[in-house]
C-alpha cells in the first residue's frame, strides 16, 4: 500500500502546464499590436515635423524678400511693385497677414508696434566645437540676449568670441531670369564696375554677388534695375573660413544643436544664423534640418 502511495504521490504534485501553442500565440499577438500602434504614431509625428518645417521655410522665404524689398525700393507697393508681388505670392502661399506685417514694418527698421529695431550680434560655440554668429533686429537688447544664451546654454554651449571663424562679406542674391536669359556673362562688366568681386550661380541658377559689405545696397540696386533682376536677398553675411569647419555627425549632438536651430529660426527676433558647421556622418535628412535653418 504504501508503495502504491509512493508511486501515485508524483502525480499529485505535478504544476499545471500551458501547451505549446498558447505559449507562442498569445505573446505574438500583444507584441504585433503594440508595435503597429507605436508606428502609426512615429509615422504620424514624423510627417508633421516635416510639414512644419516645410512651413517654416516658406514662411522665411517670403517674409526675407518682403524686408528686403523694403530697404531697397521703399515699403509703398504702390511705388514699389516688387514688393506688390511678393505680398500678393505670399498670401496665395498662405503666410499669415502678422508675419507679413512684421516683415514690413522690419524692412522700414520698426516692429509692428511702431518701436525702433536695434541691432544685435551674438557669438557662441556649442558642442562639438561649433562656432555661432547669431544676428537679430529687437525691440529689447537685454531680454533677446537671455533668450540666445538659455538657447545655447541649453545644450551646454557658451557665449564666446566667434567671429574670427568667419569673413564678413556682401552678398546679393538675384533671382534666376527665365524669361530674358539673363546670365553672369552678361552682367559681369556692370557688376565689377559697380563693386562687385565675385559672381556666381547657386544650386537653384540663382546669381550670386558677393561684394564688399559697404557696396552692397548699390550693387543690389544698380543691377537690379539695370538688368531687371529680382533680388532674393541682399545683405551682409558671415561666411566660414577654410581650415575652421567642425565636423558634426549623427547622434544626441546633432538633436541637441537642430532642436536648438529650429528654436532660433522661429523667434521673430532672429535674422540670421551663421555657423561653420560641416557635414559628417548622418543622412541627408539630418543635414536637411540643419541646412534648413543655417543662413548661406
Amino acid at each position: 500500500m504504501a508503495s502504491l502511495f509512493r508511486a501515485l504521490t508524483p502525480l499529485t504534485r505535478s504544476s499545471p502546464t500551458i501547451c505549446a501553442s498558447c505559449r507562442t500565440t498569445r505573446p505574438f499577438t500583444t507584441t504585433t499590436l503594440l508595435t503597429s500602434g507605436h508606428n502609426k504614431w512615429s509615422k504620424i509625428r514624423h510627417d508633421k515635423a516635416i510639414n512644419d518645417r516645410k512651413r517654416m521655410q516658406t514662411i522665411l522665404f517670403y517674409t526675407q524678400q518682403i524686408t528686403v524689398s523694403c530697404k531697397l525700393y521703399g515699403p509703398d507697393p504702390t511705388y514699389n511693385p516688387n514688393l506688390a508681388n511678393i505680398i500678393t505670392a505670399s498670401k496665395k502661399a498662405g503666410v499669415p497677414k502678422e508675419k507679413i506685417e512684421a516683415a514690413l514694418a522690419r524692412g522700414q527698421g520698426k516692429s509692428t508696434s511702431g518701436a525702433t529695431l536695434e541691432s544685435l550680434t551674438f557669438e557662441a560655440v556649442v558642442p562639438p566645437s561649433i562656432a555661432l554668429i547669431i544676428e537679430a533686429e529687437t525691440e529689447s537688447k537685454l531680454r533677446c540676449l537671455q533668450d540666445l544664451n538659455l538657447r545655447v546654454k541649453k545644450i551646454s554651449g557658451a557665449p564666446s568670441s566667434s567671429k574670427f571663424f568667419f569673413s564678413r562679406l556682401g552678398r546679393v542674391v538675384f533671382e534666376k531670369d527665365s524669361e530674358n536669359n539673363v546670365d553672369i556673362d552678361q552682367i559681369m562688366d556692370e557688376a565689377i564696375e559697380a563693386g562687385a568681386e565675385d559672381l556666381e550661380n547657386d544650386a537653384e541658377g540663382n546669381i550670386v554677388v558677393w561684394t564688399q559689405p559697404s557696396d552692397t545696397a548699390h550693387v543690389a540696386k544698380t543691377l537690379g534695375t539695370r538688368f531687371d533682376l529680382k533680388a532674393l536677398s541682399a545683405g551682409i553675411v558671415w561666411t566660414p573660413n577654410e581650415g575652421t569647419k567642425a565636423r558634426l555627425d549623427s547622434g544626441i549632438q546633432h538633436e541637441k544643436f537642430a532642436e536648438m536651430l529650429e528654436q532660433m529660426r522661429e523667434d521673430g527676433d532672429v535674422q540670421a544664423i551663421y555657423s561653420n558647421v560641416t557635414r559628417g556622418e548622418m543622412s541627408d535628412e539630418e543635414w536637411g534640418k540643419i541646412e534648413e535653418c543655417l543662413s548661406r
